[in-house]
């Protein structure tokens, strides 16, 4: 398998800069995501690293080796792409077969490498079927087989999921984490969908306009987010932002006040000066009818079974709330909301950088 690096990595299109120098590393036998909106350089960084896009700058290390602009074909991966990229005039067992008849291995080998891997993927009944008669998900399968038959040193996917339905693609979800759990293969895997990212990944870089806002394991992102895009992009619903306006936190602070009010927060490290905003994600806001928080108005409730979201308004901002579905909030009643300290995250209103975060140790304030 393989650890893969990359270091100070950019990409320009004549004037547009597509990813901007770009840095982080992949352990050895990690499931990697790229996450991010379209257009944010996470698909471009992708091909990078493969070899299908020559970098501007930077690097890129596979086993400590500087492949950066080496062809694809000598960097011993994998792609796997959205729209399969199956050869349809080929049946299941010859499009298996194919990369594997194009090294110039043995019939024997190219036999049982080609069972091995439709046995895992469960696709031993297809394989004298035409690809163009296959469901998205068996086409899907038949992609991936192709990828894995050749133990490849990593694999790259791009959105393998992307075209498929909400079932299928939960269900594929699932069978790709056991498959790359089963194998320990290296896997860098790029999509839109936070919630695909969360499942399945290891570690999560998460992408904006070519840049790198976070990078770190699913759970630290989601608690401690380390911009405001970060803490918008993870999550459903996204995490509420409650403006404070200015500030000047001092050194030992544990709330910060908005109007008559205290909000509590993690004690503060350093000073901070300047415009602030208090994010809390929906589970740790708790709505009370007893006196004490700060007050609000029911403005609406969805119904998720289990549990319900509760649209609060305070000034003009709404807040949602995340509560169980057994409780009953009337639209234009009046609640009082307590955030749960310990789960506060600070921002700077300007830069949207966080200002306390457990997971981004390059903190501005608190911590």
């Amino acid at each position: 398998m393989a650890e893969i690096e990359i270091k100070n990595l950019r990409k320009e299109f004549d004037e547009f800069v597509a990813v901007e120098n770009s840095t982080f590393k992949v352990e050895d036998g990690e499931f990697f995501m790229l996450l991010g909106p379209s257009g944010c350089g996470k698909t471009t960084t992708l091909r990078m690293m493969a070899g299908l896009e020559l970098p501007t700058s930077g690097q890129v290390l596979i086993n400590g080796e500087d492949v950066s602009f080496k062809r694809a074909r000598d960097r011993d991966i994998a792609f796997v792409f959205q729209m399969y990229a199956l050869y349809p005039h080929l049946n299941v067992r010859q499009n298996l077969e194919y990369p594997l008849r194009s090294q110039g291995n043995p019939a024997s080998l190219i036999h049982e490498k080609v069972a091995e891997v439709s046995k895992i993927l469960k696709i031993s009944h297809l394989l004298s079927s035409p690809v163009g008669r296959l469901s998205g998900g068996d086409r899907q399968r038949v992609a991936l087989g192709r990828a894995i038959v050749r133990d490849p040193s990593a694999f790259f996917m791009d959105e393998p999921l992307g075209a498929l339905d909400a079932e299928f693609r939960e269900e594929m979800a699932e069978e790709l984490r056991a498959l790359h759990d089963r194998m320990g293969a290296t896997t860098i895997y790029v999509t839109h969908d936070q919630l695909e990212a969360m499942q399945m990944g290891d570690k999560i870089v998460v992408m904006n306009h070519g840049v790198i806002e976070q990078f770190g394991a699913p759970q630290e992102i989601y608690d401690w987010p380390a911009t405001k895009f970060v803490a918008d992009f993870i999550g459903f619903p996204a995490m509420n932002f409650l403006p404070l306006g200015h500030h000047k936190v001092s050194v030992g602070n544990t709330f910060v006040a908005y109007k008559d009010y205290q909000i509590d927060v993690p004690a503060c490290l350093e000073e901070f000066d300047g415009s602030l905003d208090v994010g809390v994600r929906p589970e740790h806001i708790r709505l009370s009818r007893e006196p004490g928080g700060i007050p609000a108005t029911v403005v609406a409730s969805e119904y998720l079974g289990t549990t319900q979201i509760v649209s609060v308004e305070i000034d003009q901002a709404i807040l949602k709330s995340r509560v169980s579905s057994t409780e009953e909030y009337s639209v234009g009643s009046s609640i009082n909301l307590i955030f749960d300290y310990r789960s506060i995250s600070l921002f700077d209103h300007s830069s949207g950088r966080a200002l306390q975060s457990e997971g981004n140790r390059e903190v501005l304030a608190c911590g």
